[in-house]
């Protein structure tokens, strides 16, 4: 059964990276221009951020598996009818369309098996869930970069819908709604269905705004632009007032509560941080190789993939230890592996073979494991059956917006280096430095050596110096958004002493 609701949650995560790849094909066929067609996954993001955070709600006012299989179904329809966009404008709003249905999918996935399976087992069945979540990132732009080369970015959305279908056919078959759930839907009915709308309103607004201002901030300049800013504000007094106003509610859309937990808080943080090395490291690496060393979109994504395969290999294991070793212990493994290979990405240099940048994602990956699966499982440790979907919800809430911040901090901090690192450097890059003036000498009598005259070779060295130092300086921002992602890494293993430990051996509790 994990593996029949895994599927649809494979193909909502992987959609969240497979278009990035295709964008340049997306706005040279729809006649647009490369800025404009970020909106394709700004739109998807937020849309995906308003329904994953209100999920768990939906998902107990609807049932679990009929609202998880009108996701699937919503996800599918919107995926076909991105694949036949005819404009920028059609395309976006069916990407909004499609991240209203791929919101609540795993949410939905996760409160099923939680409900399912017992505490001991839970491990292996999270170990299924997790390869859809952690590989599929890794998969996405491979996959995305061979579609547009060889057919069509078309086909990047329409394959979505024979998958959608399956998943439809197999949920329907062979699942049934978890022991309970019935119960505590009609629980919460019995007395009229109240909806929060104030709380639906901000949450919509405090997460869409906060999304668009994560994705939208770097092109924009930040809070230079007025448009960032009004976005920012709008996020931090929604954000702040939902706080104030669902901890007054009795009964919550988003119940802020749990996160005064110290198992649950702590869960939250670390999963904030498991998303942002995942999905960072999914942009960041891919586009250091593109940019500093030419490789395609193909080979780009093939870099990541023996990392997934070693993901593959890890998840079954890890499942298997969660039913012996405490979460805690697993989780400071994985986080102190995850801050060694973000410091070991930072021994980049201007001509790293494939062999190291795919070596070094795999030693990632053998940590991935380690982080998703323990704060997944630990997550629900203390948390009443009737509050699964809630916590499930803001979990992969705290995963879908550590990926968000987790991006916007590398790229931030990449160009922010890259301007430091380009005044330091451009000091000595005058014509009264001694070690400018022999390198110019050397570089034009290279040149002449290949048949150039004297001024042809001339201006051949000084292009030649300026294409190198920035490329250095690039490789050196590349290095501290590294080191960034390392001091996640780092950040993460003293949070993961605060969890207490669990009683693994505990039977499921019956609704």
């Amino acid at each position: 059964m994990a593996f029949v609701v895994s599927i649809a949650t494979f193909m909502e995560v992987l959609d969240t990276t497979i278009a990035n790849v295709a964008l340049r094909y997306i706005a040279g066929s729809l006649a647009v221009g490369l800025d404009e067609s970020t909106y394709i996954v700004t739109s998807y993001l937020v849309a995906n951020a308003i329904v994953l955070s209100i999920s768990g709600w939906l998902s107990t006012v609807i049932g679990r598996k009929r609202f998880y299989m009108m996701c699937v179904a919503t996800f599918a329809v919107a995926s076909l009818l991105c694949g036949l966009a005819w404009s920028l404008p059609s395309l976006v709003l069916f990407r909004i369309l499609q991240g209203l249905g791929g919101g609540g999918m795993a949410t939905s996935e996760q409160a099923i098996l939680a409900d399912t399976f017992p505490p001991h087992k839970r491990g292996q069945a999270f170990a299924i869930s997790g390869i859809a979540v952690v590989v599929a990132p890794v998969v996405g732009p491979t996959l995305g970069g061979w579609i547009s080369d060889t057919y069509s970015w078309h086909w990047v959305f329409l394959i979505n819908v024979p998958m959608g279908l399956l998943s439809l056919f197999l949920v329907g078959t062979l699942v049934n709604e978890p022991s309970g759930a019935e119960q505590e839907r009609a629980k919460l009915l019995e007395n009229g269905l109240r909806v929060d709308y104030v709380g639906f309103i901000l949450v919509a607004i405090g997460l869409g705004s906060l999304e668009f201002v994560l994705d939208e901030g770097q092109r924009n300049d930040w809070f230079g632009s007025n448009l960032i800013l009004s976005f920012a504000l709008a996020a931090a007094f929604c954000l702040i007032a939902l706080v104030l106003w669902e901890l007054m509610r009795d009964d919550p859309i988003v119940d802020i509560r749990l996160l005064r937990q110290r198992q649950f808080g702590a869960c939250f943080l670390l999963m904030l941080g498991t998303g942002a090395i995942v999905i960072a490291t999914t942009q960041i690496l891919p586009q250091f190789v593109q940019t500093e060393l030419g490789y395609t979109a193909m080979l780009a994504g093939l870099v990541l993939s023996p990392g997934g395969v070693v993901t593959i290999i890890m998840m079954p294991i890890v499942g298997r230890l969660i039913g012996l070793v405490q979460p805690k212990y697993l989780l400071m493994a994985g986080a102190s592996i995850a801050a060694v290979s973000m410091w070991h990405f930072t021994g980049l240099t201007g001509d790293v073979s494939y062999g190291y940048a795919a070596l070094s994602r795999v030693y990632l990956a053998f940590g991935l494991p380690l982080l998703f699966l323990p704060v997944t499982t630990a997550s629900y440790d203390g948390v009443p059956p009737d509050k699964t979907n809630q916590a499930s919800a803001l979990i992969n809430v705290a995963r879908n917006l550590g990926g968000s911040i987790g991006v916007a901090m590398v790229q931030t901090i990449w160009q922010q280096r890259q301007q430091f690192h380009q005044s330091r450097l451009i000091e000595h890059v005058v014509p009264s430095d001694i070690g400018y003036q022999q390198t110019i000498d050397a570089m034009t009598r290279f040149f002449q050596a290949q048949g150039s005259n004297a001024s042809e070779a001339a201006s051949q060295a000084i292009a030649w110096v300026g294409q190198t130092l920035q490329h250095q300086i690039d490789l050196l921002a590349y290095i501290d958004a590294f080191w960034s992602l390392a001091m996640v890494g780092a950040v993460m293993i003293p949070v993961a002493l605060i969890l207490r430990p669990i009683d693994l051996r505990t039977p499921v509790q019956a609704h």
